[in-house]
């Protein structure tokens, strides 16, 4: 019985060591998450009104720029996943995955090819395992992207859409990232970049309003060809950082809810062994009481047989 608890012990004091760990990892996920919050609430204005000015360029003029038309018959379409570089986020890497998978899916039954390009270890580790061929990847700044971090994602990106399909170029441009939603709620979702969708609310007209709102009328300097050169490389440079920020985000908070769980999984785990070693040692002891008074009586017996 003595080994048994000698056992429970060492148990306890592992799972102890364990819960110190995640309980600092969970520590530090929380702090991040108060950063990567104010990252992202910094950047989604920059992005909406960069889209805003990109869409009322394209809708005040008729030229047909390649960023902004669609294809007749769109062959080939590109997929940014964006995954996290480590591990111990629950389901975070696993979830986008599927997403990814899910449009991929829905892209080859529409007939057109996917090349896919990977943020993040886990993603690529996913595709590797799985022999999937893979455009380009990136890896190192998951948990904490800069601005040049989505400028050397999106250069390759943009680089495809405006190659011709026979060179390898793309038609459309996907992101699959899981947005923040709340600290308790991240949600992995697909979007398309490019071409972009034109729509009246985003150029700034009132989608939804009856009344017929008039069109503001634009002139392009040098032309507007020139003025969505310019801009659409900076929109998708604004919107992949903002995936990432809020992908960021997302991860933090995916960590520290794993943490916490595994951290109360670990307190229950030494409550519960605890009292194992108690009842093991309440045994150890009542055996050794019982022995005791066992050897007690039968010595009486043995010395009242000799009298």
């Amino acid at each position: 019985m003595g080994a048994q608890i000698r056992v429970y012990k060492r148990r306890i004091k592992t799972i102890t060591a364990t819960k110190k760990i995640t309980k600092a990892m969970e520590m530090i996920a929380a702090s991040r998450i108060v950063k990567a919050q104010r990252q992202v609430a910094a950047s989604s204005p920059y992005a909406d009104e960069l889209t805003r000015a990109v869409t009322a360029v394209a809708t005040g003029s008729n030229t047909k720029h390649p960023l902004t038309t669609e294809a007749e018959n769109p062959t080939r379409a590109a997929v940014l996943l964006i995954t996290s570089d480590r591990g111990l986020a629950g389901g975070y890497s696993s979830n986008a995955i599927k997403a990814a998978d899910r449009l991929t899916e829905r892209l080859r039954a529409e007939g057109k090819e996917v090349d896919s390009y990977i943020v993040g270890r886990k993603g690529l580790a996913y595709y590797g395992f799985r022999e999937r061929t893979v455009a380009q990847s990136w890896t190192g700044f998951s948990d904490s992207p800069k601005y040049a971090d989505a400028k050397a994602v999106a250069t390759p990106l943009i680089e495809s859409v405006l190659a011709d399909s026979a060179e390898g170029g793309v038609d459309e441009l996907h992101i699959v990232f899981t947005e923040f939603v709340s600290m308790m709620t991240q949600s992995p979702v697909d979007r398309r970049l490019l071409p972009l969708a034109i729509s009246d609310k985003a150029a700034g007209g009132e989608g939804e309003s009856k009344q017929p709102q008039a069109k503001p009328l634009y002139e392009f300097e040098p032309s507007a060809e020139g003025v969505l050169d310019a801009l659409l490389p900076r929109y998708v440079e604004s919107r992949i950082y903002n995936a990432l920020l809020q992908a960021a985000a997302s991860e933090h908070a995916a960590r520290r809810r794993a943490m916490k769980s595994a951290t109360d999984n670990a307190e229950d785990l030494i409550k519960s062994l605890t009292r194992l070693a108690n009842a093991a040692r309440q045994a150890d002891i009542t055996q050794e009481i019982s022995e005791i008074v066992g050897g007690a009586s039968a010595l009486a017996d043995a010395n009242a047989g000799s009298d």
